[in-house]
C-alpha cells in the first residue's frame, strides 16, 4: 500500500495512491483507517508531506562510504540530531535557499516512519512498530554546518525536510536503492544494504533514548555523492518501491 496524504476540492486527508488515481480513506493510517468512496485523479490533488511528525530524528555517517567522503571515522554507534517539523514540506514545493548560507547541499535517505508508541523496543520486534517507509531529502547548509562545528542549525531552515511522495508500507527497507538526480543526472547511488545500522538496529537504539511517537520520522542517512544546489536546479530522491520526491530550488526574493 502506497499511503498519502493530499489536498482536494479544498480538504485535506489521507488516501491510497493506485496507479495514477488517489483513493480517500476515512480516519488515520495511525488509527482506524478505512477506504472511502472518493477517487481523485492525480490531476486532482496537492500531495502533501505524507506526515506531520512531532520529530524527525535523523541519523549521520550511516553509509561508509559517506563517512569516507567527508574524511570522518567509522562511527561504533549511530550519530543523532534532529531536524524541526517546521522544515518539512511535500512534493513540488520549493526548498528556499536562506540567504545566510552560500552553500546548500541535498542529501537523500530513506526515511521510516512509526506507527505507534515506541519505547525500548528490541530489534526482533522493531518492525511492528513501522509503518512504512518514505523518500526525505535532508537538505543542509554546508558552509553553517562547518562554522556550527555541527549539524543543529544548518539542517533546521525552513523547507529543509522535503518529505514523500507516499509512505509505502510494503518494502525491504534494508535492501532498496537510494538515487538522487540533480537535473536530470544521477549524483547518488547506493543500496541500503550498504547501512552501517540497518533499520531495526535504529529503532532499537533510539527508543532506548526517547519514546517514538506515531508518525515520527527517522532518516537512515545519506550515501556519497552528496553536492550544492543552486537557485533553478530541480532535486529528485528516488526510491525503489516508493516513487520519487521533486522539488525546484529557488532563493528569497
Amino acid at each position: 500500500m502506497k499511503i498519502v496524504r493530499f489536498k482536494a476540492a479544498g480538504k485535506t486527508c489521507y488516501g491510497a495512491l493506485e496507479g495514477r488515481q488517489v483513493v480517500e480513506y476515512v480516519g488515520t493510517p495511525f488509527g482506524a483507517f478505512k477506504r472511502g468512496r472518493r477517487k481523485f485523479s492525480l490531476k486532482q490533488v496537492v500531495l502533501l508531506a505524507p506526515v506531520v511528525p512531532s520529530k524527525i530524528v535523523a541519523i549521520g555517517l550511516n553509509y561508509r562510504d559517506h563517512a569516507e567522503e567527508v574524511g570522518m571515522a567509522i562511527p561504533d554507534e549511530p550519530y543523532i540530531f534532529f531536524k524541526p517539523s517546521s522544515a518539512i514540506i511535500g512534493p513540488e514545493d520549493p526548498i528556499v535557499l536562506p540567504e545566510m548560507s552560500e552553500r546548500v547541499d541535498y542529501e537523500g535517505e530513506l526515511a521510516v516512519v512509526i506507527k505507534k508508541a515506541c519505547r525500548r523496543v528490541p530489534a526482533a520486534r522493531a518492525r511492528d512498530y513501522v509503518l512504512g517507509y518514505t523518500c526525505l531529502n535532508d537538505v543542509t547548509a554546508r558552509d553553517i554546518q562547518r562554522r556550527d562545528g555541527g549539524p543543529c542549525r544548518a539542517k533546521a531552515f525552513d523547507t529543509f525536510a522535503p518529505l514523500g511522495p507516499c509512505i509505502a508500507t510494503d518494502v525491504e527497507p534494508n535492501a532498496v536503492d537510494v538515487e538522487t538526480y540533480l537535473n536530470g543526472e544521477r549524483r547518488q547511488a547506493s543500496n541500503t544494504k550498504m547501512l552501517i545500522f540497518p533499520v531495526e538496529d535504529l529503532i532499537t537504539r533510539l527508543s532506548q533514548v526517547m519514546t517514538l511517537l506515531p508518525g515520527d520520522v527517522i532518516t537512515t542517512g545519506t550515501p556519497a555523492g552528496i553536492g550544492s544546489m543552486h537557485a533553478g536546479d530541480r532535486v529528485e530522491v528516488r526510491i525503489e518501491g516508493i516513487g520519487a520526491l521533486k522539488n525546484s530550488v529557488v532563493k528569497i526574493p
